[in-house]
């Protein structure tokens, strides 16, 4: 497509998830420009920085700073779905935490005070559904 860009590009980082998040990090910053001097700069930075980024030779470094970044962000998206599910079902189970290893229990409701079993340390307590 573009054999210039390519052989600018070959040896280089590029752009990944990490760099492409940082610009649009930084368009959204430029529309709160309004609110002083210090944001424009602030999203002229993050950009030269995704950019810099991009152009890097240091691939190792780039790749494992864009892993962390994907392993946050993927965790954080992880536990916003668990939240949105039992948001769902909320009406129909009640959820508890296993006072032994905290896993995650899902009870039908209505069944009053029970004995509930945790079925991966197998510790017994009481809840009231």
């Amino acid at each position: 497509m573009f054999p210039r860009f390519r052989q600018i590009m070959a040896g280089r980082n590029g752009f990944d998830r990490l760099s492409i998040t940082l610009i649009v990090f930084a368009f959204i910053l430029d529309g709160f420009a309004f609110l002083s001097p210090l944001v424009v700069i602030f999203a002229l930075a993050i950009t030269a920085y995704a950019i810099w980024r991009a152009f890097s030779k240091n691939l190792a470094k780039r790749r494992e700073e864009n892993y962390r970044f994907i392993r946050i962000t993927g965790d954080i998206a992880e536990a916003f779905a668990q939240w949105k599910f039992r948001l769902r079902q909320r009406k129909q189970y009640r959820f508890f935490s296993c006072p032994g290893c905290k896993s995650k229990l899902r009870l039908p409701r209505g069944k009053g005070k029970i004995s509930i079993t945790c079925p991966k340390c197998g510790l017994k307590f009481n809840g009231k559904t």
